[in-house]
């Protein structure tokens, strides 16, 4: 019979997973070195795998028979926002077009990481990682914001704009779409700059944005979620409401109105301007953030 009188086992609690990853060393015997994925904060690129592995350039074809079944009415999706998509896939590349936009994208990181973590001397600096209220996503990733670990004499030096995070500078460069999700938020400030460098990148066509053809990446990953739905629709499948509109879930919230809006209804807020939140988050947010209904 044990003897330990203290219980501790709250219905639901449960710790945060991060499934496998690489033991890099050990330093003592409580003190292991672990290799994990971070998942960049606020963000959001072209994807060079999707789903899972998969080459997006091989998905052009669906998107294209998705652009003609939304063109016939047989896609669970509003007009307006069919309107608004339909161009975009039925070009035929539009899966080759994300695989190419998520391949310069992270040459483009690449060289930032080159360039801002390399000191005058040569030697290279280690980076300086700022986690959200939720830690990890779904996969594992460790959310973060990311920026050079400058020094103390570093940082008395550069202005604000010059140790900005590789997420700001990704969204400046026009290669990462702003992907603010509540309640994972940057603080006021940080916002701000957010906002600001999302719309400069945005009007000026910098980046992805060069193109207006170009999907985002939540939108490329959106639009192939409503072909696998809509194509179990074509084949007579007999889908629940959650089933059919599961593949749109997030709420788009306009930062400059403080104005909140259905999940199909994100696309009338400017790319710079879109905060998303869950809808088990929606209550929540739209009373700490004083949302209104949108119109």
């Amino acid at each position: 019979m044990s003897k330990v009188k203290l219980f501790w086992d709250p219905m639901g609690f449960e710790l945060n997973s991060l499934g496998t990853t690489k033991l890099e060393r050990i330093t003592d015997g409580d003190t292991p070195y672990i290799s994990m994925a971070i998942r960049m904060l606020s963000i959001d690129t072209p994807e060079v795998h999707y789903p899972g592995t998969e080459d997006p350039s091989k998905h052009d074809a669906k998107l294209k028979e998705l652009a003609g079944w939304i063109q016939a009415g047989k896609a669970p999706i509003d007009s307006d926002l069919a309107s608004y998509l339909q161009p975009k896939l039925a070009t035929g590349n539009a899966g080759t077009l994300q695989k190419q936009q998520g391949d310069i994208a992270s040459k483009e990181f690449q060289k930032m990481l080159d360039l801002k973590l390399t000191r005058p001397s040569g030697s290279k600096r280690s980076v300086f990682l700022r986690t959200a209220n939720q830690p990890f996503d779904q996969y594992g990733r460790l959310l973060a914001y990311m920026a050079p670990n400058y020094d103390k004499k570093e940082l008395a030096t550069l202005p604000r704009s010059e140790r900005a995070t590789f997420n700001l500078l990704m969204i400046e460069s026009g290669w990462a779409a702003s992907f603010p999700i509540y309640p994972s938020l940057p603080k006021y400030t940080d916002l701000v700059m957010l906002q600001k460098a999302a719309e400069n990148a945005f009007e000026k066509k910098k980046g992805a944005w060069s193109d207006p053809m170009a999907l985002t990446g939540y939108e490329f990953r959106m639009c192939h979620k409503l072909w696998e739905v809509t194509d179990r629709l074509v084949k007579g499948a007999d889908l629940s409401s959650s089933e059919r509109y599961g593949w749109i879930e997030r709420y788009c919230v306009d930062m400059t109105t403080q104005e909140i809006y259905y999940p199909q209804d994100y696309y009338k807020v400017k790319p710079y301007n879109r905060i998303f939140i869950w809808p088990k988050d929606v209550a929540e947010a739209v009373g700490k953030l004083n949302l209104v209904p949108a119109g």
